[in-house]
């Protein structure tokens, strides 16, 4: 028996790639043999960590596919064909509607994601779903396997890593700065992370500024509605770093003051557990996953009015007490999150579905 982890793109950085590989290495310290095939390979990546999916050779019945789903892809398709056993882990699709606006290629992807995962709901043996919201997703698409939830994988000891000192001595400054990391992408809602902002230099303090993590490479009508925005607001201190190094990433989470998340649709959130990780406060919409990733941690607002945002904010701020009691509920549940945990969970789960032979 060979378990062979497959997805439509293994990219450098990204949280689906990360997870499967970090898998890989809980799968090869089980004593099994393992390799990842995916269409397409970033070429930052380490020669060798991945093949091409059409290089995968002949399977057995004994053979398992765990097939990372999370876009539109042939692949979503070509599993139903693989004669062997098939675990899917659901990291979620993003709803086509909200790339409508600003990019054809983004909402036929992900209208060709959901319909594949539609495809799957009776051609897989089992299922694991980043988060309880995908579980729930699934069941409502018509899954009637067993489906157990799994949180990502994340690799905690690259955050221990050096953060970049040119970007620490840049903005560690005396602003209070607020913090969004994510693909610059309409699901995301970088524009109510900016309303928000706008109420709360206005009104509360005007030494602050807001960073704006993320690539909006394939969203750059959407970024350009961003920056009319901000220009119309006539919003000063609003920073758009772009594609930038990972050392730089740690010297944002390690800069600020308040994690501000207004993202309509989330399948886990990992930035969520980095500014945990990173002991920085939390202020989130509750929306689609992002309350299960809390778990009851953070400040979770159950609308966007942006006045009400800012007020939270400056009392995150302001109130020592509070910050403390909001810190401490998300250092107890980042440790829900530690890899040793996930990791057996992983090997209780896996181990199971070889014994049963679904």
């Amino acid at each position: 028996m060979k378990i062979y982890q497959m997805l439509p793109t293994l990219s450098f950085g990204d949280a689906v790639s990360n997870d499967t590989l970090a898998l890989s290495k809980v799968i090869e310290g089980m004593g099994y043999k393992t390799e990842i095939y995916a269409e397409n390979i970033d070429a930052r990546l380490p020669k060798g960590i991945a093949k091409y999916v059409s290089k995968l050779p002949r399977l057995s019945a004994n053979d398992i596919i765990i097939y990372h789903l999370s876009t539109g892809s042939k692949l979503n398709y070509k599993l139903a064909e693989y004669r062997c056993r098939k675990v899917v882990v659901y990291h979620n699709v993003t709803p086509p509607s909200f790339f409508e606006p600003y990019s054809i290629k983004a909402t036929q992807l992900c209208s060709d994601g959901l319909e594949g995962v539609r495809y799957l709901a009776d051609k897989v043996d089992y299922c694991l779903a980043v988060s309880e919201y995908n579980k729930q997703e699934l069941i409502q698409m018509g899954y009637t396997c067993q489906i157990d939830v799994l949180p990502i994988l994340i690799p905690f000891d690259d955050y221990k890593k050096e953060p970049d000192a040119a970007v620490l001595a840049k903005y560690n400054d005396g602003y209070t700065n607020l913090l969004f990391t994510g693909r610059i992408a309409p699901n995301k809602r970088q524009e109510d992370v900016i309303r928000a902002f706008y109420y709360y230099k206005k009104f509360y303090n005007p030494k602050s500024r807001l960073i704006l993590v993320g690539s909006h490479n394939g969203m750059e009508r959407y970024y350009q509605r961003l920056k009319s925005y901000i220009n119309a607001l006539e919003l000063e201190d609003v920073v758009f770093p772009g594609h930038i190094k990972f050392n730089a990433i740690l010297a944002y989470y390690k800069l600020a003051d308040v994690f501000l998340c207004q993202s309509e649709h989330e399948g886990f959130c990992v930035p969520l557990v980095e500014a945990m990780c990173f002991d920085t406060p939390i202020v989130a919409f509750d929306s689609s996953a992002i309350g299960d990733t809390l778990g009851g941690s953070g400040i979770l607002l159950k609308d966007k009015n942006p006045a009400e945002t800012a007020g939270m904010i400056d009392k995150i701020v302001t109130d020592k007490q509070l910050k403390e009691t909001v810190l401490a509920n998300q250092r107890e549940r980042l440790a829900d999150f530690d890899n040793q945990k996930i990791a057996e969970a992983f090997q209780k789960y896996l181990l199971k579905f070889i014994a049963d032979g679904r």
